[in-house]
């Protein structure tokens, strides 16, 4: 119940807006009753956690291979794990979507101590890996932007590219990540 509750909550964020949103619309549209959401989250606030928590999930396996691996090795794997980073946002765009059109609700759990760990936790990997001096600084610069490439291309291109399948943009986005390596 706690994942079909965050389904529809994604749902209904993206199409109307997290303040638009009211927990009764999200009950109704699961045919339960407030208190039955209220068992499983203590507020929207507690829904939209998750899902934003649902985003570092999906980045942590990533994250874990590279920490595995001897930074000598790290430039050499990098524009395969891309690749799959680029299949997981296609994959999982929605919730990418909800960060991107519900920009002033994710300041409300900022503070959140969960939010601020799992934060901390990718930003703390990043710096170590992009830290280190023993990958070359141009590469640590190619990592980078394609990190910044992934995410600008594919956060939300409707409103970049219009009508383009989202699926030719990514092919695009993969094509240019590439070519920096």
């Amino acid at each position: 119940m706690r994942e079909r509750i965050l389904d529809v909550a994604l749902e209904l964020f993206n199409a109307q807006g997290y303040d638009a949103t009211s927990l009764r619309e999200i009950a109704e549209r699961l045919g339960v009753t407030k208190a039955a959401l209220y068992y499983h989250f203590k507020s929207k606030g507690d829904i939209l956690l998750e899902l934003h928590l649902r985003l570092h999930d999906l980045g942590g396996d990533l994250l874990a291979e590279l920490d595995a691996l001897p930074d000598d090795q790290v430039v050499v794997a990098w524009p395969g794990l891309v690749d799959r980073f680029i299949d997981s946002v296609m994959a999982n765009r929605e919730l990418f979507l909800l960060h991107q059109r519900n920009r002033r609700a994710f300041e409300q759990i900022a503070d959140d101590p969960r939010h601020h760990q799992a934060n901390e936790d990718v930003e703390e990997r990043f710096r170590r890996l992009l830290g280190s001096e023993a990958i070359p600084l141009a590469a640590r610069v190619r990592m980078v932007c394609s990190v910044g490439a992934v995410f600008i291309g594919l956060m939300d291109p409707d409103a970049l590219f219009g009508d383009e399948p989202k699926e030719r943009i990514a092919e695009l986005v993969r094509e240019t990540v590439h070519e920096l390596f």
